[in-house]
């Protein structure tokens, strides 16, 4: 069908041989963590990995207490003026391992004598070279541009050294299923054909909140890549703030959403975008939909609303495939895109 159909296929075999290969470095993590006992974690990533430190950030901040704040590269690079690291634990994620930018924050921050993870799919790469503990994901070649298993991942990766800094049998357990659970999301996929006629384009907004804010990026951007959509993802508090006057009658919104402490906010969200005509669809998990939409896809899979997006962004993946062949697009080699995107 496609590498990016093919790759996103793959995932739950991804997701469960990470599990099994990780363990040494994640209790090396856990160990030098609970040592240092950081001030706070910076994260700096870029394109889809930057959506993964969104995700860290909520995360981390609920699981394990910590302050999370998303490094601003260029000031390390194009300003010259790197903030203080000290006392803190930086994280730098990339698939490839080569992006300069965020190479320079790991090396600043090694400058600094604070602690460094790298999480890539490359474990002979610069910034795997750079860091002082490595996170290799194990995902395999990935060829499509789009990224999906490397995602994927990514947030796996990051939910794991949550867990290794402060360990829960439950939450164990809960990433112990993440696998069959991903497989779970993946047989749902013909489903999703009563979602894509929203998303036909040539625009889009995609809401979530919480742990899913970071999901509705990731949907957003891949509906971008591989369909040439203008899609774009708001928390659904900031939407609320201003962007919500840009809705009008037959304006495709996707929401997406795992249940928790957030529900409310995706019924009320819902409700007033049905009641201004909008064409409302979404992606669930673990929750019914809300009232009056006009098609959702509603998987359970089981897992808390933490982990919920390791299977709501499988779905958006799908999803964003699926439009991108309704639209006549290759969603392999989206124009002007590189696998590798080197900024500095």
């Amino acid at each position: 069908m496609s590498r990016f159909h093919d790759e996103i296929l793959e995932q739950p075999e991804v997701a469960s041989g990470l599990i099994d290969k990780s363990g040494p470095t994640m209790d090396a993590i856990g160990a030098r963590y609970r040592e240092l006992r950081p001030r706070g974690v910076v994260i700096v990533a870029r394109g889809s990995s930057d959506h993964a430190a969104l995700y860290a950030k909520y995360l981390f901040g609920r699981r394990n207490r910590a302050l999370v704040s998303l490094a601003a590269p260029s000031l390390f690079t194009r300003y010259s003026s790197p903030p203080s690291l000290e006392g803190q634990c930086v994280i730098g994620i990339s698939q490839s391992g080569e992006s300069p930018d965020v190479v320079a924050v790991i090396e600043e921050a090694v400058r600094q004598k604070a602690m460094t993870v790298a999480i890539t799919n490359n474990k002979d790469s610069k910034l795997a070279s750079v860091a002082e503990l490595v996170v290799h994901l194990h995902a395999g070649p990935e060829r499509s541009v789009p990224a999906s298993k490397t995602y994927t991942a990514s947030l796996l990766a990051l939910a794991l050294m949550s867990q290794a800094i402060d360990p829960d049998d439950a939450f164990g357990a809960d990433l112990a299923r993440v696998p069959s659970s991903m497989a779970g999301a993946l047989k749902r996929e013909v489903a999703l054909d009563e979602l894509a006629p929203a998303l036909s384009g040539p625009r889009a907004v995609v809401l979530g909140r919480g742990f899913n804010f970071s999901t509705a990026e990731e949907v957003a951007l891949k509906l971008t890549e591989t369909s040439y959509m203008l899609a774009r993802a708001w928390s659904i508090a900031d939407f609320e703030h201003g962007p919500i006057a840009l809705v009008e009658p037959g304006f495709p919104v996707l929401l997406v959403g795992g249940g928790g402490s957030v529900q409310a906010d995706l019924e009320g969200i819902a409700a007033r975008l049905v009641d201004y005509g909008c064409h409302v669809v979404g992606l669930f998990d673990g929750t019914s939909s809300p009232p009056g939409m006009e098609a959702a896809l509603v998987h359970d899979s089981g897992l808390p609303e933490e982990l919920t997006p390791l299977t709501l962004v499988v779905l958006g993946q799908l999803l964003a495939h699926r439009v991108a062949v309704a639209r006549g697009v290759d969603p392999d080699q989206p124009r002007a895109l590189h696998k590798i995107t080197r900024t500095w």
